[in-house]
């Protein structure tokens, strides 16, 4: 069982001080993804803060079956982004493959040792889907968008644009499972 998981469980207990190494270890990554969807540093503070109250709150209904912690808490990050973006009605705008920075991110502290690898892997999943899947991942996952606001802003049916979700996923989820095995290979 990895460090996150055991945590969870803690948490799960109500325990404080694995919740604040949970956010020691993820805090960055979140604030990345939050300040990335609202384009607001202030609204993804805010943010991060209502969502480790959720996860104290539903510690117990993580699945390691299901999804790694920083997956699980990542899509909760990205979830209620979108969701307060639907809320305050914020304008989007398009972003190409090409205009993606990943030094916009917010860095207020470093990732875990353990998180470099699992960083890396992703981000080399991601550079290696085709430009088509690429920005479609980029708009679903980092701008927020839902499957038919990307149809409008890349003028492709929406039959296509989840298609092209579809097939990044599992390009990406094959990768991350491979780059995974061969991690736990070298840690044996």
């Amino acid at each position: 069982m990895n460090i996150d998981t055991q945590l969870i469980r803690q948490i799960a207990k109500h325990d404080h001080y694995a919740l604040s190494q949970l956010y020691e270890r993820h805090v960055t990554q979140m604030l990345a993804v939050a300040v990335r969807i609202l384009k607001s540093h202030k609204d993804a503070e805010d943010l991060i803060h209502d969502v480790f109250l959720e996860i104290w709150n539903k510690a117990s209904d993580f699945d390691e079956t299901r999804s790694s912690v920083r997956t699980w808490i990542l899509m909760r990050v990205r979830s209620r982004a979108i969701d307060r973006l639907r809320q305050l009605a914020r304008a989007q705008k398009f972003v190409s493959p090409d205009a993606y920075d990943e030094s916009e991110a917010v860095q207020t502290t470093q990732p875990a040792p353990d998180q470099y690898a699992e960083s890396h892997d992703a981000r080399a999943a991601v550079e290696q889907l085709p430009e088509s899947q690429y920005s479609v991942i980029v708009l679903s996952y980092y701008e927020g968008l839902t499957c038919s606001e990307i149809a409008e802003r890349c003028q492709i049916p929406v039959g296509t644009v989840k298609s092209r979700l579809s097939a990044a996923i599992r390009h990406l989820r094959n990768a991350l499972e491979s780059s995974g095995e061969k991690a736990h290979v070298r840690s044996k």
